[in-house]
């Protein structure tokens, strides 16, 4: 299905505000690598692969071929398409994709809008070669004190507080055969600086702002911009999970 304007939209505003600048990613291409060994040509799996900028940059980091699977065909749109990126419709528990053919599966910020948790663990199982790994790049509940969104707008942790915890989710990929490896936070630069961040927040691709009052948000605004204000030359650097399951 062809994708309408505002869905259209809505993914470039979703790439604006929530995609992080590769030079951002530093720390985890490091913590990736320190977990899986991805030579090039291996085949990464990623799940809700959104805009694609995670998917370009296995591809660039490791020069891994990479299966970018996405339901919305307007965010799916936005993923690069090279020799190296294949973008796919589908879903994490339907993946349009062979058994055993990729050596890493990776969810980023994708584990929470999943329906059926142990479906996609099964599915990724079915697609993963034998003892190859899952990461998971999430904010987990009782683990987000670091993600600038929960810094400055405290009451979005009511809905990270909502999506699987660290152990839900082990429990969930337990039921195909997964193990918990390793829990790392990692940090991310999302801006230059803080003043930068918050020009570029669209309330609406997110479903953390979306879910507070319009005086939360506005007070959370404010204390975005005067600590931009106070630290003009801050980096707005956030923090979040990476579980490894295999």
């Amino acid at each position: 299905m062809e994708a309408t304007a505002p869905d259209r939209r809505f993914a470039e505003d979703y790439r604006i505000a929530r995609e992080v600048p590769r030079d951002g990613l530093t720390a985890w291409r490091a913590a990736v690598a320190a977990e899986v060994p991805l030579a090039p040509g291996a085949v990464v799996l990623d799940v809700g692969a959104g805009t694609g900028a995670f998917a370009a940059a296995f591809a660039d980091w490791f020069g891994a071929r990479v299966l970018a699977v996405e339901p919305a065909a307007a965010m799916r749109a936005l993923i690069p398409r090279t020799a190296d990126i294949e973008a796919l419709d589908g879903r994490a528990e339907a993946l349009p994709v062979p058994d055993g053919c990729a050596d890493a599966a990776w969810l980023g910020s994708v584990v929470h809008h999943i329906e059926d948790l142990p479906a996609a663990a099964r599915e990724i199982r079915r697609a993963l070669k034998p003892g190859a790994p899952v990461l998971i790049r999430n904010s987990f509940p009782g683990r987000c004190t670091r993600d600038l969104r929960v810094r400055f707008f405290p009451g979005t942790a009511r809905i990270v507080d909502s999506y699987p915890t660290v152990e839900q989710t082990c429990a969930a990929f337990a039921t195909a055969g997964f193990a918990r490896v390793a829990l790392h936070a990692v940090p991310q630069e999302s801006a230059p600086s803080l003043s930068v961040f918050a020009d570029r927040i669209r309330r609406d691709t997110d479903a953390k702002l979306r879910s507070l009052t319009d005086e939360e948000f506005a007070s959370g605004m404010r204390r975005l911009r005067r600590a931009a204000a106070q630290e003009p030359d801050r980096p707005a650097v956030s923090w979040m999970d990476l579980l490894v399951l295999a």
